[in-house]
């Protein structure tokens, strides 16, 4: 049995056999982290720089506490979703076992969530790949997910082991013998990074602010992801070239739009008038105390105290959009 871990840890501490970056063909958060402590000299970036379909395995040369990174080249961010995802955690072990095949430990970080995908799906679609793909590396003992920030990394170990729990509680299938407890979960049995575009999403307006981050986490994706809806939002520091394209995208196909008005910033409002005008549902959303803007005073709006009543009050609305 394969054992996936979440640790609370910087990627660049975890003593694994490898550790698992991608390309994105730029590099971002840990990638890039990883990326300038490897390439001190500027002449190695290319070596650490593989363009999607191909791959670079090098030796940290003692920079991690992991002898060897793996850079595996993906597509740009604004095509990295979460079949992308589950494609790209199959294909690190396809090509672990060909070229370190005796690894039995490797780490990596999560994929997605930094850069707005829904944070439970982007993670499941992640596990999914490494189950899909377990088998192919017989040495494979341990994945370890590093994750900095303490909060997200119990979230994502709840996320784990209650998809374990789900999966394992399932019936077996006619004709089939019941799973025992030593054997992994199949990934077949998670529809994250298949299903994942068929599944009704809300996009969330609202910059990516460190003192909004808990009203996002707490009061908007959780109740997105109850009701049943994927939760999305898009970095704007992130992103780069395409990025009005994907927040259009994203709006055109979303099943709600939820803009959060507080500090009236003027790309959220932007995004609540372009949602308008294409007529799709937009929920605003304010703190109390907080002064709407514009044209959208007459509009209704959910005006909350704190993120416990927030949630509460999103709670309702959405349970009653997902009926409808």
């Amino acid at each position: 049995m394969v054992q996936i871990v979440i640790e609370t840890a910087d990627i660049r501490d975890v003593s694994a056999d490898v550790v698992v970056l991608k390309h994105a063909q730029s590099f971002y958060g840990a990638d890039a982290v990883v990326a300038a402590t490897l390439t001190q000299d500027p002449r190695r970036t290319l070596e650490i720089s593989p363009a999607p379909g191909n791959f670079a395995l090098v030796d940290s040369a003692h920079n991690l506490a992991s002898p060897y990174v793996l850079f595996v080249g993906v597509s740009p961010l604004s095509h990295f979703e979460y079949q992308e995802i589950r494609a790209f955690a199959n294909r690190t072990i396809e090509i672990i076992a060909r070229e370190l095949p005796a690894t039995e430990h490797l780490a990596m970080t999560m994929h997605g969530v930094g850069y707005g995908l829904d944070e439970r799906e982007a993670f499941l679609s992640q596990i999914a790949g490494l189950w899909e793909a377990a088998s192919r590396l017989p040495a494979l003992r341990k994945v370890t997910i590093a994750e900095r920030n303490q909060a997200r990394a119990r979230r994502l170990q709840a996320l784990l082991e209650s998809a374990i729990r789900s999966i394992r509680a399932a019936k077996p299938a006619a004709g089939t013998r019941a799973r025992t407890e030593s054997e992994s979960p199949p990934a077949a049995s998670l529809d994250a990074g298949k299903a994942s575009r068929a599944k009704p999403h809300i996009f969330v307006a609202m910059p990516f602010a460190k003192e909004l981050e808990d009203t996002y986490v707490f009061g908007i994706q959780g109740p997105a992801n109850a009701a049943g809806f994927l939760c999305e939002r898009v970095d704007m520091v992130t992103f780069t070239g395409d990025i009005l394209e994907r927040i259009k995208n994203r709006i055109q196909t979303a099943a709600l739009v939820i803009a959060e008005l507080t500090g009236a910033n003027a790309n959220v409002y932007l995004e609540v008038g372009y949602a308008w005008g294409l007529n799709r549902p937009v929920l605003l959303l304010i703190r109390q105390g907080e002064e709407l803007k514009f044209d959208v005073k007459g509009q209704r709006c959910i005006i909350y105290e704190n993120i416990v009543d927030l949630a509460r009050r999103l709670q309702r609305d959405l349970s009653d959009i997902a009926t409808t």
